[in-house]
């Protein structure tokens, strides 16, 4: 697995992975609403003077999309450093278990170590098993759970 940092040529394609995303938490019964992005939204966002976010793609040996991060940095006055907030993790149902969650999640430890961060931060679903699975594997830790939400951390 290879990953790239995306692009403005990516729009299109990030909002898709937003969709399928969307549409995985909608099976689980962890999203009931509505999109309420575009790729205008995105666009302007993500790749205009001041990105609020950014966005990891996994690519596999033919070079095709089969996973998405999406994070942001969160800065805290006390520790005086940044963290990573990870908000969005897909990867693609048959690539699974292929090495693409790692992939972008140990890119990610890079971007926070090179950034000299505390930590990188996420929710999840905890009826998402294979996830939570997934991250415990990682080092990642439940630091927090509100009714099916967990919070988690991971200190690479």
């Amino acid at each position: 697995m290879k990953v790239r940092i995306a692009t403005s040529n990516d729009v299109p394609l990030i909002f898709s992975f937003i969709q399928k995303k969307a549409e995985f938490d909608r099976s689980l019964g962890a999203f009931s609403g509505t999109l309420q992005t575009n790729e205008a939204k995105i666009s302007k966002t993500l790749f205009e003077a001041f990105p609020f976010s950014y966005v990891l793609f996994a690519e596999n040996l033919e070079r095709e999309v089969v996973g998405f991060a999406l994070y942001g940095f969160r800065y805290s006055s006390f520790a005086g450093q940044p963290s990573i907030w990870l908000d969005d993790l897909y990867v693609e149902g048959a690539m699974r278990n292929q090495g693409a969650g790692t992939a972008l999640m140990n890119y990610l430890a890079g971007v926070a170590k090179d950034n000299n961060c505390t930590h990188l931060g996420w929710h999840a679903d905890d009826r998402n098993v294979r996830a939570l699975q997934f991250y415990h594997r990682l080092g990642a830790a439940i630091v927090q759970q509100n009714g099916n939400r967990c919070t988690l951390e991971w200190k690479p």
